[in-house]
């Protein structure tokens, strides 16, 4: 028998019963070496790529010892690769002067890649409330659109049927679906008061109930939270929601509401930290200002103690 009917012959049971799909989705999954050029952040992505300690961090690593795991990214039609998981990676990679990355390249129509980008990104351990609002967002809207998609749904997702499109988001997060809910609702703020949650300047209760605002009232609403230096309870924005309900929304209402004195903050001074910071060192941290604050505080009580016993 001639060698190559042996080596026919000799073939893996893998290799005969494989599919010619199969084949190709194996070979579409074995990690590339693509280009930086070629990749392009995914359409809408809800997560930021921030140049702050952690990304320096990432960098210093990827200087090290490269980029150890591959992003997820799929064809573009109009050329190109767009990433599906992997933003900040890629983003480390261009400071630290990559020229190629990693990257299992893979066919995804866009629902699928929605919910892949998302479920990836979730698992990273700081994520700001804006970052959870629109990803949730966006991955309701993906499995809401896969209603009349029977063929797909078991792919995408899995017991979708029974369940509502929150409960299916909330799965795998830790939140329960009426959390979602609420998170979903800080995507209709406007951008300033957004940012605000983000920043801590308002506290994510308050700042729902505040999302039910109209723009106009939001802007109101902001002019007079600035104008009264004062940051919302929770009792104030579900006051103003009511209000904006019935139709007694301005701004000389929100300016009268934000105004008011709260309990427990009566004996209470606050300075911002933007103020303090011009008197020390970049390198201070908030403890280190603490300590010095209280540190000159005590010297000048026991300078006025002096003065008083002369």
């Amino acid at each position: 028998m001639p060698k190559n009917s042996l080596n026919v012959s000799l073939k893996g049971a893998d290799d005969i019963f494989s599919t010619e799909e199969s084949r190709q989705e194996q070979q579409r999954e074995q990690v590339q070496q693509i280009p930086i050029g070629e990749l392009f952040p995914f359409k809408h992505h809800p997560f930021k790529v921030l140049d702050d300690e952690s990304m320096q961090r990432t960098v210093e690593s990827v200087e090290q010892y490269g980029v150890l795991s591959p992003l997820i990214a799929r064809p573009r039609p109009e050329g190109g690769y767009e990433i599906i998981s992997g933003h900040r990676r890629q983003h480390a990679a261009q400071l630290a002067g990559l020229e190629t990355l990693p990257v299992i390249v893979r066919q995804m129509d866009d629902d699928a890649a929605v919910l892949l980008m998302v479920d990836s990104n979730l698992q990273r351990e700081n994520i700001l409330p804006s970052e959870r609002a629109f990803a949730y967002k966006m991955k309701l809207e993906a499995i809401e659109r896969t209603v009349g998609r029977p063929k797909n749904v078991g792919q995408v997702v899995p017991h979708y049927f029974g369940k509502r499109s929150t409960e299916v988001v909330a799965e795998g997060t830790g939140e329960s679906y009426k959390q979602i809910q609420r998170f979903i609702r800080l995507t209709s703020l406007i951008p300033e008061l957004l940012n605000m949650v983000d920043e801590k300047k308002i506290a994510f209760n308050p700042a729902v109930e505040l999302s039910y605002l109209d723009e106009s009232q939001q802007r109101d609403f902001l002019e007079a939270m600035n104008d009264t230096q004062n940051a919302p309870s929770l009792s104030q924005a579900q006051r103003l929601k009511k209000l904006a309900q019935e139709g007694h929304f301005s701004y000389d209402v929100a300016f009268a509401v934000m105004g008011e004195e709260k309990k427990g903050e009566l004996d209470k001074v606050v300075i911002k930290n933007d103020t303090l910071r011009k008197y020390f060192p970049r390198s201070y941290t908030p403890k280190q200002m603490e300590d010095t604050i209280i540190k000159l505080l005590d010297q000048w009580q026991r300078k006025q103690q002096r003065q008083n016993e002369r």
